[in-house]
């Protein structure tokens, strides 16, 4: 049975996560993307795991929900896990079975790019789990607002982001409704030889296609019926307001930076 994911869900709460700016938020994640990479050594990944479970504590969520959704992703994790690990051939041995010899440095891309991976995906599904779709949508199109002046279809842009995260879940429990009803009528997709296993995948994946392209009929059906013309002349319900907190947020990931910085480069 397919495990829950949580990537793509909203979870209602009022916690000052939920509170922010979708803006700082979409800003926050796409900075802590890139700042992550800095880390190099044991410190700088515990310094970014701590400021990652902070983050999970202001969000009003459990750290055990996201671990508990980190399972449809495990498999990946574990990949490259392994990739590095036989792969990297620096640093002195420290196993040798027979053609099988695992190095110091693949040990340590192992452990850092599995942490890595990790912790983006704590943080990357924090933004959809305190953000609602509407909200996600509004801010990425106010921060692509200034593109709108070379013609850029901000408005659009962001409006297919925002199903296509909708859709994840979506078709994620659509997968396992059908799985559980091939289940029901005999069939066997977790055990046998590869090649019954493909096969099974077969009459999983055409009406996994066909209900959303289904979804997506019925979704563009509503929104014409709603009058939709795209975002010129648009008016919007709800306004964005910048608040101290998100100021505080992004101030935050530039300490993060400077701490990582400085492990890597000076201590």
């Amino acid at each position: 049975m397919m495990e829950k994911m949580i990537f793509g869900r909203y979870i209602p709460a009022d916690s000052i996560a939920h509170r922010m700016d979708p803006r700082a938020k979409l800003i926050f994640v796409f900075a802590f993307i890139a700042i992550i990479f800095i880390a190099d050594d044991v410190w700088g990944y515990l310094i970014a795991a701590v400021f990652t479970y902070a983050s999970i504590k202001l969000s009003g969520l459990s750290l055990r929900f996201l671990i508990s959704g980190l399972k449809p992703v495990m498999i990946l994790i574990a990949f490259t896990f392994l990739l590095q690990l036989f792969f990297a051939r620096e640093g002195n041995i420290v196993l040798e079975l027979g053609f099988i010899k695992i190095y110091e440095e693949g040990i340590r891309q192992a452990f850092f790019i599995s942490m890595r991976f990790t912790l983006l995906v704590f943080m990357t599904s924090l933004l959809t789990l305190t953000t609602t779709p509407i909200s996600i949508t509004d801010g990425l199109e106010s921060l692509l607002n200034p593109l709108k002046k070379i013609k850029f279809p901000a408005h659009e842009l962001a409006l297919m982001m925002s199903i296509a995260l909708r859709f994840i879940p979506t078709l994620m429990d659509e997968t396992d409704k059908i799985m559980k009803a091939q289940m029901a009528r005999g069939s066997d997709m977790s055990s046998g030889p590869l090649k019954d296993r493909v096969k099974a995948i077969v009459p999983l994946m055409i009406p996994l296609f066909v209900n959303a392209f289904k979804r997506a009929e019925d979704l563009a059906t509503a929104m014409e019926v709603r009058g939709y013309r795209g975002g010129e002349g648009r008016t919007k319900y709800r306004l964005l307001v910048w608040q101290a907190r998100d100021t505080l947020a992004l101030l935050s990931l530039i300490i993060l930076a400077g701490a990582l910085t400085a492990f890597r480069f000076w201590i």
